[in-house]
């Protein structure tokens, strides 16, 4: 795999409203015990859209892994142009610090936000332009990662496609073993 689209949750959907939230370490720990395999296996790009969250969260992982892995890249390409413009002062920092490390940052539609399809434009792109997708998704819990999954699902049907997920149990091993290695055992 050459090629990697990360998504996931928005911090909201996860109850998460500050980047120092405990949850936030558990993660990116969890998107790190992933990305560090494929990467080692021949991994060149991860692509996130940009949104707020695991995407954010990812791209601030591959960064720290740039310091053991120079040659992993991080493509930011947009739904549309300017999607932080509703967004709070701090969450607008935090983006602008991401894409000012990006390798790559683009946009799929060349305009601003016009209607709720360039979203699916953006999904039908990730899945186009990747070999596989990692997502931080449960089945059980509903959210806006269910529409880059089932497109990806649907395409997997008749494409060779990976998609990875990360559930609510594989963060809790994460919180297991984070809380085993504090316990010194």
């Amino acid at each position: 795999m050459k090629v990697l689209a990360i998504s996931g949750y928005k911090p909201f959907e996860l109850g998460i409203f500050k980047n120092d939230h405990p949850a936030v370490m558990f993660i990116k720990a969890a998107l790190k015990k992933e990305l560090i395999p494929m990467i080692e296996a021949g991994l060149e790009w991860v692509l996130i859209s940009g949104q707020l969250g695991v995407e954010l969260w990812a791209a601030e992982v591959v960064f720290d892994l740039k310091s053991d892995f120079p040659n992993v890249k991080l493509g930011v390409i947009t739904p549309f142009l300017d999607q932080e413009a509703s967004w709070s002062e701090n969450n607008k920092e935090w983006y602008k610090s991401i894409l000012a490390k990006a390798d790559f940052i683009e946009s799929v539609t060349k305009k601003g936000y016009e209607k709720p399809w360039q979203f699916s434009l953006k999904n039908q792109f990730f899945i186009n332009k990747s070999d596989g997708l990692l997502l931080l998704y449960d089945q059980e819990k509903e959210g806006s990662p269910r529409y880059i999954y089932e497109m990806a699902v649907q395409y997997q049907s008749n494409h060779s496609y990976s998609i990875q997920l990360i559930t609510f149990d594989d963060l809790q091993v994460i919180v297991e073993e984070e809380e085993l290695k504090r316990s010194d055992f």
